[in-house]
C-alpha cells in the first residue's frame, strides 16, 4: 500500500498580502486538512497583518501554524533611499523569515516594526544589520526569484552568491538557514535552482522545496490576475509590470513531490522545519504596564481613593442610590482585575487636561461607568442620564474594558510621549486601521479592468435585480474567456 505524502508549505500569500495574494485563510485551513497537509505557514510580503486570524484559524481547523513575514531587504543600509538596478520590486530582495518560538516572533515583530518606521523606502525594509540583531529564533530561506542569493546566481554573480550564502548559513547557522528551490515552469527558476544546488553541496547548506503559493487553486489563476491588474492600473488587455502563471497556487504533497524528484530531501526538509516550530499562544491574558502607588496603597485601594475623591467633587449629595452604583462598579473592576486598567488611563487623561492639552471625553460604552466618571475619564454623568455600566463591562465577558479617547492632534504626541517615557517604551505601541475590498468597490474595480462600460457596471447597484444577474452573467463569462 502506497504511503501518503506529507508536505508543508513554508512560501505562502494570503489576502493580507494586499493586492498580490488571493488566499483567504479559512478556505486555505480547509484545502490543507482535505489534501492531508498537517501544517501551513502565512509569509506575506512586509507585513504580519493576518498572523493572529491565521493562528487561531488554523488551531481550530487541527492545522498546525508556522508564522512568517516575506521581508524587503534594503541593498544596503535600510536607511539608505536610492534606487538599484535589477532588484525586486524596484529597489527590494526578499527574504523569508519564519518563527521557531516565541522568541522567534518576537523578533519578527521587531524586525516588522522597524522595516516600517527606520527603512521605508517604497516598501517596509530591513537590512542584514537587524538581521545579525533580531535572529534568535527565527529559521530563514531565501525566498523566491527576488532573493539576493537567486538575484546574484541569475546576473553571473556566482561568487557574491556563495559569500552571501556563507554570511547568512554565518547569521543564522546550519539547523536555521536553507536555500529554496522553486519550480514553476520558468526558465531563470532551473538556472537558480542549479547554483542553489551547487552552493548547498559546497558549503553544506540544506535545501528546502517550497512553492511561491498567491493564490489557492490553479483554477484561482484569473482572480489573482484581475487582483495584480486593480494593484498596477491596468486593463485585460495591458501588460503586466509583473505577473503569476498558473504554477503559483497550493499544490497537493503529490504535486510538490513531482518538482524535484531527484531532490527528495529538499521535500522532507520542510516537515523537519515544521517539526522545529513550537509557538504556542495564550490569548485573553491583559498585558498591561505596571502602575506605581503611592507607600501604602495597594492598586485596588488606590483606585478607591481616587474614585472617591471624584466622587465628592461630582455631587454635592451622595444619595443611597449613587453610593450602590458606586460599589457595584467597584466590586465588579476589582474582581475582574481591571483596576490597574483604569488608574493607567485617567493618569494620562488627567496629565493632558493638566496641561491643556484638548482631550475628548471617553466615547462609547465607558460613557456608562460612573467611577470613570469619578476619575475624570468622561465627562458625562451617567446617573443623571440612565447609563447602563453593564454595556461597558460585563462580569459574564471576560473582555478587556475598551474606553476611546480623543486627544488634539496638534498636541496628541506630547501624550503619547508622556505615555512612552512613564510606562517604557516598550510597552506602547500604535495601532493602524486597513480596509477589505468592499463588494461594490471591488466589482467597479474588477469591471474597469475587465473594460465594461461604466453606465453597465453602474446597472448592479442600480436596484434592478434583473440588470443585476445579467451584469454578473456577463462579467463571468469575460471572466471566463480571459
Amino acid at each position: 500500500m502506497e504511503t501518503k505524502l506529507n508536505f508543508t508549505h513554508l512560501h505562502l500569500h494570503t489576502t493580507f498580502s494586499l493586492l498580490d495574494g488571493a488566499i483567504r485563510i479559512k478556505e486555505l485551513m480547509e484545502y490543507c486538512k482535505k489534501h492531508g497537509m498537517d501544517a501551513v505557514a502565512i509569509t506575506d510580503h512586509g507585513n504580519m497583518y493576518g498572523v493572529i486570524q491565521f493562528y487561531q484559524e488554523a488551531v481550530k481547523q487541527g492545522i498546525k501554524p508556522i508564522i512568517g513575514n516575506e521581508f524587503y531587504v534594503a541593498p544596503g543600509k535600510r536607511t539608505e533611499k536610492k534606487v538599484m538596478e535589477n532588484l525586486a520590486d524596484g529597489n527590494n530582495y526578499h527574504l523569508v523569515l519564519l518563527a521557531q518560538n516565541l522568541t522567534g516572533y518576537k523578533n519578527l515583530i521587531k524586525l516588522t516594526s522597524r522595516s516600517f518606521t527606520e527603512g521605508f523606502y517604497r516598501k517596509p525594509r530591513i537590512d542584514y544589520e537587524l538581521l545579525e540583531q533580531y535572529n534568535e529564533g527565527l529559521i530563514c530561506l531565501t525566498a523566491c526569484l527576488g532573493g539576493e542569493v537567486q538575484r546574484k546566481i541569475l546576473t553571473g554573480k556566482f561568487n557574491e552568491a556563495e559569500k552571501l550564502a556563507k554570511k547568512l548559513k554565518d547569521i543564522f547557522g546550519k539547523d536555521r538557514f536553507y536555500l529554496e528551490i522553486q519550480n514553476h515552469g520558468l526558465k531563470e527558476e532551473e538556472i537558480v535552482a542549479k547554483g542553489n544546488i551547487e552552493i548547498a553541496k559546497k558549503w553544506d547548506i540544506p535545501l528546502v522545496l517550497t512553492n511561491d503559493s498567491h493564490f489557492l487553486t490553479k483554477e484561482d489563476h484569473e482572480i489573482q490576475d484581475i487582483l495584480l491588474r486593480i494593484n498596477q492600473k491596468k486593463s485585460i488587455d495591458e501588460p503586466l509590470e509583473f505577473g503569476f502563471n498558473q504554477e503559483f497556487y497550493v499544490k497537493t504533497p503529490e504535486e510538490m513531490f513531482r518538482l524535484f524528484p531527484e531532490m527528495p530531501e529538499a521535500f522532507y526538509n520542510t516537515l523537519k522545519i515544521k517539526d522545529m516550530i513550537d509557538l504556542d499562544f495564550r490569548f485573553g491574558n491583559p498585558l498591561l504596564p505596571k502602575f506605581d502607588v503611592p507607600e501604602g496603597y495597594t492598586i485596588n485601594s488606590y483606585l478607591r481613593k481616587l474614585a472617591e475623591e471624584g466622587l465628592k467633587k461630582r455631587y454635592k449629595e451622595i444619595t443611597p442610590q449613587i453610593k450602590e452604583r458606586f460599589e457595584f462598579e467597584y466590586k465588579v473592576i476589582t474582581e475582574m482585575d481591571f483596576g490597574g486598567y483604569f488608574l493607567i488611563v485617567q493618569d494620562f487623561i488627567n496629565w493632558a487636561k493638566n496641561r491643556n492639552i484638548p482631550v475628548g471625553p471617553g466615547r462609547g460604552s465607558a460613557a456608562g461607568s460612573l467611577i470613570a466618571y469619578c476619575l475624570g475619564i468622561t465627562e458625562i454623568d451617567p446617573i443623571k442620564y440612565n447609563l447602563l455600566f453593564e454595556r461597558f463591562l460585563n462580569p459574564e465577558r471576560k473582555e478587556m474594558p475598551d474606553i476611546d479617547v480623543d486627544f488634539c492632534v496638534e498636541r496628541r504626541e506630547e501624550v503619547i510621549n508622556y505615555v512612552r517615557q512613564k510606562y517604557g517604551y516598550e510597552n506602547v505601541a500604535q495601532i493602524i486601521t486597513y480596509g477589505n475590498m468592499a463588494a461594490k468597490a471591488c466589482l467597479k474595480d474588477v469591471a474597469r479592468v475587465l473594460k465594461m462600460p461604466f453606465s453597465e457596471a453602474n446597472l448592479l447597484f442600480s436596484g434592478n435585480s434583473k440588470h443585476s444577474k445579467n451584469y454578473i452573467r456577463r462579467s463571468i463569462r469575460r471572466i471566463n474567456r480571459i
